[in-house]
């Protein structure tokens, strides 16, 4: 039981958690000490953050795929990124938030001081663990809801699992996602059009939907698009349409609920290393996934993040709605 005298008032945490908290933060600022000795960059960096680079070695999942398999691990814990606690307090629903992108935004916003509660799928609950120790690192607290987000009902419980658990709901994530590349559209058969449609673009209507009564002024919604959405990919049809979708999703509905205060925005990435590629490409096809970028690489999840808290904190983007923003590692072209 936490006492008065074990609590510092007016933190909401027991001084266990805050201590741990500056620990955590003393060894990642120790990090960046260290890592700011590095040697002059090399193809495919910027600054002083060394990042995984093309080819990566080849590699093939089963879908779902798990983060915990993938060569190298994919980064998520931004030792660069120092929090502001510029969302001291708020409780966020992340989608698919067990691994890759989902993961990262779920450890930068507890950095930020938020709780957070993630969806995954039952298969992935060894990769949902090890997200809510990372979250647990911060401070805060991660409440872990498995089931499949293509079923309507779970879109429902999840908010209200979220609710239950921390008492309200201020921001929600609309990231996870489904692909599956086809060569041509008659490779694309109806079922695979009706679950990449119902996990990518009918989750975020129907979470969404459940979300907006808990949500309040000041509160946020960023969906998880792609360059795709935008650019369109030849092997990527169902998924490029979905993405499409919650593109104009995003700005539709940023204009509905202006009046009641509550943005939406979007973060469209290009490559960005994760499990949803290797689960989805031959072994053959995975070594020069990125490649193709300025940098010459994928992104990692902890780059692509940061966007996701700009958006999600009224501090910094509270005149910003209807917005997609592309990360595409030097590439200029989109939009």
């Amino acid at each position: 039981m936490v006492t008065k005298n074990n609590r510092n008032p007016g933190s909401g945490r027991p001084k266990s958690f805050r201590t741990k908290k500056r620990a955590t933060e003393d060894k990642r600022r120790s990090t960046v000490r260290m890592s700011s000795k590095a040697s002059i960059n090399a193809p495919g960096e910027l600054g002083q953050l060394k990042q995984p680079k093309s080819p990566m070695p080849a590699q093939h999942q089963q879908k779902p795929g798990l983060e915990s398999k993938l060569q190298p691990r994919p980064s998520y814990e931004a030792p660069y990124y120092q929090g502001a606690e510029k969302l001291k307090q708020k409780v966020a629903l992340i989608t698919g938030g067990d691994s890759g992108i989902g993961r990262a935004v779920a450890v930068l916003f507890a950095r930020e001081g938020a709780d957070v509660a993630i969806t995954y799928l039952p298969e992935e609950q060894s990769d949902a663990d090890e997200t809510r120790k990372a979250v647990a690192a911060e401070g805060q607290s991660a409440h872990l809801i498995a089931g499949d987000l293509t079923d309507p009902d779970f879109c429902k419980e999840a908010v209200k699992a979220t609710v239950a658990r921390f008492g309200k709901l201020d921001i929600l994530v609309n990231n996870a996602a489904f692909q599956q590349h086809q060569k041509s559209l008659a490779e694309v058969s109806e079922e695979q059009w009706d679950l990449t449609f119902k996990t990518n673009i009918y989750s975020y209507f129907l979470v969404t939907k459940a979300a907006l009564p808990h949500l309040k002024k000041g509160s946020a919604i960023v969906n998880c698009g792609s360059i795709t959405g935008l650019e369109g990919s030849k092997h990527l049809l169902d998924y490029s349409a979905t993405k499409g979708a919650i593109h104009a999703f995003t700005k539709s509905l940023a204009q509905n609920l202006i009046e009641k205060g509550i943005r939406v925005n979007c973060v469209a990435p290009g490559p960005v290393w994760t499990p949803l590629n290797p689960s989805d490409k031959s072994a053959k096809d995975v070594p020069e996934f990125g490649a193709d970028t300025p940098l010459k690489r994928p992104a990692q999840p902890e780059e692509i993040a940061p966007a996701f808290v700009y958006f999600a904190s009224e501090g910094d983007s509270s005149y910003v709605a209807g917005e997609v923003l592309t990360l595409l590692g030097g590439e200029t072209t989109a939009g």
